[in-house]
Order: C-alpha cells, then sequence, then structure tokens
C-alpha cells in the first residue's frame, strides 16, 4: 500500500473518530437536557396542586357552620388569613423562582441550575406541609359533625347495654346502685350537651363532651362488670372464709396446737380494713385492682387450710417420733454401754490404739446430747411455746441424728464386735492350712519317684515358716488382728502352693512313666524311638520329669499323632 493510501486511511478513521465523539456529547447532552426538563416539570406539577379546590371548599364549609359562633369565626378568619399567606406570598415565589429555573435551563446554565433545583425543592415540600396542615385543621370542623355523630351512636348503644344490665341485676349493685344511678343521670345530661353544642356548632365543646362521654361509659362498664363480683367476694364469700377458718382455729387451739405464728386475729383486722377501703373506693366508682386484692385475700384464707392440714400431719409425726425415739435411743445407750464395758477386755486382747476404740466414746456422747435434745422438745411441747410443724421438724432432725448415730454404732460393733470372730476363724483356718499341708507331703510320698524336685522343698520350707509365724501371731497378747489376717493370707496362700506343686509333680512323673511304658512298643522298630526314650528315662531317674514327658511325647507324635491326648485321657 502506498503513503497516500495510509494518509488517507488516517485522514478517514479521525474524521468518523469525530463524527462519533459528537454523536455521543449530543446524546448526552440531550439527556442531561430532557433529565432537567422532567425536574422542572415535576416542580412545576407540585407547585400548582400546592393551591386545591379542597380548601376553598372546606373554607366555605365552615362559613355556612358558624352561625354566630365567636369562636369559630375568629378560627375561620386565622385560617383564611394562612390560606392567603399560602395563596399570595408563598406560591407566586416559588413560581417566582420557577422562572429562574427556567431561564438558567434556556442558557444552558446546568451548574447554577443544580444549585438551584434543590432549594425550591425544600421550599415547595415546606408550604406543600403548610396547606395539608391548615385543609387537616378545618376538616377537623367540616367532618366533626359526622364523626362525633358516629362516636355518639356507638356510644349511646354501648350505654344502653350497660343500663340494661345493671336493670337485670340490681340486686347485684345494691353496694353501688346510688353511685351509679347518679353517673347514669350524668351521662344523660351530656348526651343533652352534645345536642346542644352541636346545634349551637360549638365544635370545640362537642369533642369535650364526647371524650368525657367515652370516658365514664368505660369506667361504667368495668364497675358493671366488676362491682356484682367485688360485692359477692367483701360481702358474703370472705367473710364467710373468716368465719369458718375461725371456727376451726378455735378448735385447734382448744385442742392444744399452737397457732400464734398465724398471726389469725391481726390478719383478719387487716383484711376488713382492707374490705373496707375497696367498698370506699367502689362507692365512687373506683374498682382499679379491687378484685385482684379481693381475691388475693380470699386465697390467703384458703391457704390457711393447708396451714391447718400440716400442722394436724405434723401433731402424728410428732407423736409417732416421741415414741420410737426415747425407745431407740434407750436402746442404743444399753448397746453401747454394753460395749463400753469389754473395752477394757478388747484393749487387753487386740493390739487397738485410744484412736480405735474412740468411737465408742463418741457414740456415748451424741446419745447424751440426742436424750437431752428431746427433753427440751418434750418440754416446749407441753408448755405449748412451739407450732408442731415446728416441732415435728424439730424431732425429724434428731431421728435422723439418731440414724447416724446407730449407723456409727453397728460399724463399731462390726469393727471391735469382730475382732474375736477374726481370732476365732483365723484358729479353723490354721487347722485346715495344717490339713492341707499333711495332704500336699502324703501326695508326694504316696508315689514312689526316684528324686523330689528342689523346688517343692523350698516351698515346703517357705509354707512351714508361714505357719510358724501365723502360730506365733495367735499366742501373742495382744493379737493385732490386721497383722493376723495378713499372716493367715500369707501361710494359705505358701500351704496351697506347695499342695498345687505337689499335685503337678506327681501328675507329670506318672504322666512321664505311661508316655515310656507306651513308647516302649515302637522301640525295636524306631531308632528315634529308641533315642527318644533313652533321654527319658535319664530325666526321670534326675526328677526332671518335664523334661522326660516332652522328649517322649516329640517322638511319640511323630509316629502317632494326637497320642498325647490319649495319653492324657488314660490318665484321668
Amino acid at each position: 500500500m502506498s503513503q497516500t493510501a495510509y494518509i488517507l486511511a488516517g485522514v478517514t478513521f479521525y474524521l468518523v473518530s469525530i463524527i462519533i465523539l459528537v454523536i455521543v456529547l449530543n446524546i448526552i447532552n440531550n439527556n442531561e437536557k430532557k433529565r432537567y426538563r422532567n425536574e422542572i416539570n415535576s416542580l412545576e406539577r407540585e407547585k400548582n396542586l400546592i393551591i386545591s379546590s379542597a380548601i376553598l371548599s372546606e373554607i366555605h364549609k365552615v362559613e355556612a357552620l358558624i352561625s354566630n359562633n365567636d369562636r369559630m369565626q375568629e378560627k375561620l378568619d386565622d385560617w383564611k388569613e394562612r390560606f392567603n399567606e399560602i395563596k399570595d406570598k408563598d406560591v407566586p415565589k416559588i413560581t417566582d423562582e420557577l422562572i429562574e429555573i427556567e431561564d438558567l435551563f434556556n442558557d444552558k446554565d446546568y451548574s447554577s441550575l443544580d444549585e438551584k433545583i434543590a432549594p425550591v425543592e425544600l421550599e415547595i415540600y415546606y408550604v406543600k406541609t403548610k396547606t395539608n396542615f391548615l385543609l387537616d385543621e378545618i376538616k377537623e370542623i367540616t367532618l366533626s359533625e359526622e364523626k362525633n355523630r358516629d362516636s355518639i351512636i356507638k356510644l349511646k348503644a354501648e350505654y344502653r347495654e350497660i343500663v340494661s344490665k345493671y336493670n337485670n341485676n340490681k340486686n347485684d349493685y345494691k353496694e353501688v346502685s346510688d353511685s351509679l344511678e347518679l353517673q347514669f343521670e350524668n351521662v344523660d345530661k351530656l348526651f343533652a350537651a352534645f345536642e346542644v353544642a352541636m346545634e349551637n356548632n360549638s365544635y370545640e365543646e362537642v369533642g369535650k363532651i364526647v371524650k368525657g362521654i367515652s370516658d365514664i361509659i368505660g369506667n361504667l362498664n368495668i364497675i358493671v362488670d366488676e362491682a356484682p363480683t367485688i360485692i359477692l367476694l367483701g360481702n358474703n364469700l370472705i367473710p364467710s372464709k373468716i368465719e369458718d377458718v375461725r371456727n376451726v382455729y378455735s378448735r385447734m387451739t382448744k385442742d392444744g396446737y399452737n397457732l400464734d405464728y398465724l398471726n389469725l386475729e391481726y390478719n383478719i383486722e387487716e383484711t376488713k380494713k382492707k374490705i373496707s377501703d375497696i367498698f370506699d373506693k367502689l362507692n365512687v366508682l373506683n374498682v382499679e385492682d379491687s378484685t385482684q386484692d379481693l381475691k388475693t385475700i380470699l386465697d390467703y384464707f384458703d391457704g390457711l387450710y393447708t396451714n391447718f392440714d400440716e400442722e394436724r400431719n405434723a401433731k402424728k409425726i410428732f407423736e409417732e417420733y416421741t415414741r420410737k425415739i426415747i425407745v431407740r435411743a434407750n436402746k442404743i445407750e444399753k448397746v453401747n454401754n454394753s460395749l463400753y464395758r469389754k473395752l477394757d477386755v478388747i484393749k487387753y486382747s487386740y493390739d487397738l490404739s485410744d484412736q480405735d476404740v474412740k468411737v465408742i466414746e463418741v457414740i456415748k456422747q451424741e446419745i447424751y446430747a440426742i436424750k437431752r435434745d428431746y427433753d427440751e422438745i418434750i418440754n416446749a411441747h407441753r408448755t405449748g411455746s412451739f407450732a408442731y410443724t415446728r416441732l415435728g421438724k424439730e424431732m425429724e432432725a434428731l431421728n435422723n441424728r439418731l440414724n447416724k448415730t446407730e449407723e456409727r454404732l453397728n460399724s463399731a460393733l462390726h469393727n471391735l464386735g469382730g475382732l474375736e470372730e477374726d481370732e476365732s476363724r483365723a484358729r479353723e483356718q490354721l487347722v485346715e492350712i495344717t490339713e492341707i499341708m499333711r495332704k500336699g507331703k502324703e501326695k508326694v510320698f504316696s508315689y514312689n519317684l526316684p528324686v523330689i524336685p528342689q523346688t517343692y522343698y523350698v516351698q515346703i520350707d517357705e509354707a512351714e515358716a508361714a505357719v510358724e509365724e501365723m502360730v506365733r501371731e495367735l499366742n501373742m497378747q495382744p493379737i493385732s488382728i490386721k497383722t493376723l489376717n495378713i499372716r493367715v493370707d500369707t501361710a494359705r496362700d505358701l500351704v496351697l502352693k506347695v499342695y498345687n506343686t505337689a499335685n503337678q509333680i506327681v501328675k507329670t512323673a506318672a504322666m512321664a512313666e505311661m508316655a515310656v511304658v507306651y513308647g516302649n512298643r515302637y522301640r525295636t522298630v524306631n531308632k528315634g524311638m529308641n533315642e527318644a526314650l533313652k533321654v527319658s528315662e535319664d530325666c526321670f531317674y534326675k526328677g526332671e520329669y518335664k523334661k522326660s514327658l516332652e522328649s517322649t511325647m516329640r517322638a511319640l507324635n511323630n509316629i502317632e499323632p494326637g497320642v498325647s491326648e490319649k495319653l492324657l485321657n488314660g490318665l484321668k
């Protein structure tokens, strides 16, 4: 390609780029212009909506309702003044600002336009808020008749239900009937006052009357609902419950129950005061918390029956423990004293420390303390100082202490009283051990062994020495049972070891001898068998019976597999 062609291509690319750039900038400019136009149009619409025909219409309605009402005339004049201020000052000001914005738009001064739009938006919002607030104020008057009429209709329906409920159940409201009927008269007067205020277009007064009627009817509704319950509880249920509780209290007191901790008379007086206060409040048609307070009082007196039952049960428990504890304490004391009298003999016969026998003195002191506390509880019962619930708990605690003391005594009896049993058992075991030793020796010598292994004699020496130590311990005064038990265990283990060894030696020797006899049938026909038997016989006469048996068995198993089980069965 020639140089000219390159130049033409470059120029073409440059021109195309310029054209594309111009088109893009033009599109951006048009979009921005369109955005600003939309914002300006939106502000214009918002401004035009500030002044609506609704305000003028509502003002005309108020003018028709005034009817020589000076207060309403003052309000109307104020509303007109505020409306004119919006119409003649605020809206024209916004209009001027919008014209200025339009000029900036036409001049394409977009930077200044951005700065101007935001304050105008805020101004329009502020004026619209003023307008809406004004409209709401006016509508409170123009709509008040319809709204208040609706409210009064609902209140009258509710009021009729209240009066009907009262008239149908007048006997339930005797204590409060005068106050209720007086309040009914007040409500009727307020309904009449409402009609007068509506005729005079006194809408401010109407609102106050409607609120007053609503408050009174709301309170009457509560009174009519709760008064029968309050009267029933205060005049019938609670007084009846108080009388019954007093009778039960009096009977139990005569039967020896101490019920002073219940403070019954004081609580009854406080209850009467509380009920009197509740009825005073009821007479002025105030029932706040009254029902709940009366139910709490009733629950209290109902709960006293539980206290009475607890006292009766506690008396049974107390009387049961009264009989049992002293009998058990005397029995434990008798056993402990008997053990205490034998203590010197036990300490002389057995090696015991002072700490080992201290438990006897501890038990003695515990029993003394239990019997002393028992007497104090009985004295308190006789003088009527405490309620049975407390006396029963004291006796129960005393019984628990006695249980622990009895457990300690049983443990002492087991530990100290078992010393003689341990000694007696040790002497019996000495006879058994000696017999086992004798049988072990007889077992070895009952079989004509060529040699008795040296291990057997070592075990015999150890066992005989252990038996001698056991005998020596039994002959000592005082005897240490702990040491004696160790000596007995050691002697028994070593003697059993001798007996087992003797059995094992004899059994192994017998098996070895039987195996040699059995193997002789192959001696002449099997050279290996002959050699093995020579080794076996040599070991047998040296007292190495196990080696002798193993040598023969290996040779026999090579000739006759499984022969070992056959020989064992034959030995058995």
